[in-house]
């Protein structure tokens, strides 16, 4: 219902591994745990359909599918359950997702916390094992409680595999890409008719590393994943198992400008879509869904009991029969949040510099919810002004705005940062631009030779002539204080960064990541303090943001207008 709303609006080889040798094993470890449970989640073991079928696609975030033509999961969604809102967990790293995705455990449990994780080389162990070295997923657990299933895995990432209990499995196969992924999917179908598949497609994650999250080619990759789900669930019907399955369409994570791994909804939301045989059909799921709920689920609808060592529960309100959970109450049901313009584009988030002229505050949201807004970063309320027309805007500005629904629905809050500034003032920072090799962490830019230097009115690299990887900078700027006290400065980068003023480090964000957000506190006097940015990116995605918070100064960007290239 709300996801229609919105999009009105806005609109390789073989590896067939021997299994038996390692079952009687599992067989065990299962029964011991089965017998330390009691069934702790209170599971239904009766099998609610005879097939199952995941299909998670790599980086498809809940926003993709909003603004991508995506008929086929609108469909899904309208006949089945859904919720936006789900979310995966941290790191927002692939391994770790997927690894959480068919273990019913996070990676505390699992122990698979990084896309450097292997088998023979890692840090956490699991805190159990199965059939194979690894955290029980779903392919073992399936395979020793209901050894007459067919399962199989089908996956375009090779980095997949190493995830699961290949031996588990009947068909194992890696797709060249996602249209020779899907044709493997779509003949292992018809030939065997698998009571149990996972099939992974890769293609939107490449594409929004390369092209970026939230543009025109990433939506057109989620608008092929989307065809891609057509043509698997086709191939269902056209062997007969149509009406006697089930559909799970997820994502691992979704993503922010060129990459993920950091903290932000934009990474950890996903889809959550699930349909056909038992499946509540037009059914918002207004609970909370995680991750490792993924696995849970897919053990009730085979009518498996789940291990003692998974924390993932079913999500059984999308089954007929099954209402929301009681705990749930009164809770508040998430719905989309209003959309601050200029929308966010990749990393850089709503607002803007604007340079001798005002800005206009314009906020779109769904026809039927009330949105509220705040000026000053406070966070709004149903006591906050109501958006009904654009607002002017003649000064700096950090904008919040939030949407309320008539039956305690609520929003996330929308950001949105507005600089203003004056020109022939002084403002302005400086900064030089180095290259150089192999590069892991900041480098001692004492020891490089700048390529070249310039000034620019904010510390960001969006518009700075650079190559795609293995540059640095450093940039130098006045920051006016006008208030003394303690300040809290946040450094976003991808890679890395650290901050100083006066020539101390207050914010240290260094080594190779996403985009991730570090912060540090200093006192500060009233005048202008010396501020230091140093900044590399290793490769891949690349980003800058510094913002700082006062006693009286919420949150926010450095305003342009606070930096000066001189100390008075």
């Amino acid at each position: 219902m709300i996801v229609r709303t919105i999009k009105n609006q806005s609109k390789s080889m073989d590896h067939l591994i021997t299994k038996s040798t390692n079952y009687f094993y599992l067989a065990i470890i299962f029964l011991l745990s089965a017998a330390c449970s009691v069934n702790p989640n209170g599971t239904d073991l009766n099998r609610q359909a005879e097939h199952v079928i995941i299909i998670g696609v790599d980086g498809m975030s809940p926003n993709g599918i909003l603004n991508a033509e995506t008929p086929v999961m609108d469909q899904l969604m309208a006949e089945g359950s859904y919720t936006l809102n789900a979310r995966g967990v941290l790191p927002t790293s692939s391994s770790t997702n997927w690894s959480s995705m068919v273990s019913g455990a996070g990676p505390e449990q699992h122990g698979i916390t990084s896309n450097g994780w292997e088998r023979d080389d890692h840090i956490l162990p699991p805190v159990i094992t199965g059939t194979e070295d690894i955290f029980p997923t779903i392919f073992g657990v399936a395979r020793v409680e209901k050894p007459e299933l067919k399962i199989g895995a089908i996956y375009d990432w090779d980095g997949f595999g190493r995830l699961i209990e290949r031996s588990a499995l009947d068909y194992d196969r890696n797709g060249e890409d996602e249209d020779a992924t899907a044709q493997l999917a779509i003949d292992y179908i018809k030939s065997d008719k698998p009571d149990l598949l996972f099939v992974h497609l890769d293609h939107a994650d490449h594409v929004g590393h390369h092209d970026g999250h939230k543009t025109p080619k990433y939506h057109e990759a989620v608008a092929k994943a989307d065809s891609i789900i057509g043509k698997i669930i086709q191939a269902t019907k056209d062997t007969g198992i149509y009406s006697e399955t089930i559909f799970i369409i997820s994502a691992d994570h979704g993503g922010i400008g060129y990459g993920h791994g950091g903290e932000t909804l934009d990474e950890i939301e996903i889809p959550f879509i699930i349909h056909g045989k038992n499946i509540k059909k037009g059914n918002l799921i207004k609970h909370q869904v995680y991750q490792y709920d993924n696995a849970a689920t897919v053990a009730f609808a085979l009518g498996i009991e789940q291990p003692y060592a998974w924390i993932g529960k079913p999500v059984k309100s999308a089954f007929v029969g099954f209402p929301e959970p009681a705990s749930f109450g009164d809770a508040k049901v998430a719905i989309a949040a209003p959309i601050i313009l200029p929308k966010p584009n990749l990393y850089e988030p709503s607002g803007g510099l604007f340079i001798d002229k005002p800005a206009e505050l314009i906020i779109e949201a769904n026809k039927d919810v009330e949105v509220h807004y705040t000026l000053d970063g406070s966070l709004p309320d149903k006591n906050s002004p109501i958006y009904t027309q654009p607002v002017r805007l003649t000064t700096s500005s950090v904008v919040m705005a939030k949407s309320f629904g008539a039956q305690n629905e609520e929003s996330a809050v929308a950001k949105a940062y507005f600089r203003l500034l004056k020109s022939g003032n002084g403002n302005g920072v400086s900064y030089k631009y180095y290259e150089s090799p192999g590069m892991k962490f900041l480098p001692v830019f004492e020891t490089l030779k700048p390529i070249y230097s310039s000034t620019k009115n904010q510390i960001r690299i969006d518009d700075i002539n650079k190559r795609p990887d293995q540059f640095a900078i450093k940039y130098s700027t006045y920051l006016q204080i006008d208030t003394p006290g303690a300040y809290k400065f946040y450094v976003t980068s991808d890679d890395g960064s650290k901050l100083y003023i006066n020539g101390d480090m207050v914010v240290d964000n260094d080594g190779g990541h996403g985009a991730i957000e570090r912060s540090g506190t200093v006192e500060l006097e009233k005048g202008r303090v010396f501020l230091e940015v140093e900044y590399f990116n290793e490769s891949g995605g690349w980003w800058l943001d510094t913002y700082y918070k006062g006693s009286n100064i919420p949150k926010q960007i450095i305003p342009a207008d606070k930096l000066f290239l001189r100390p008075n």
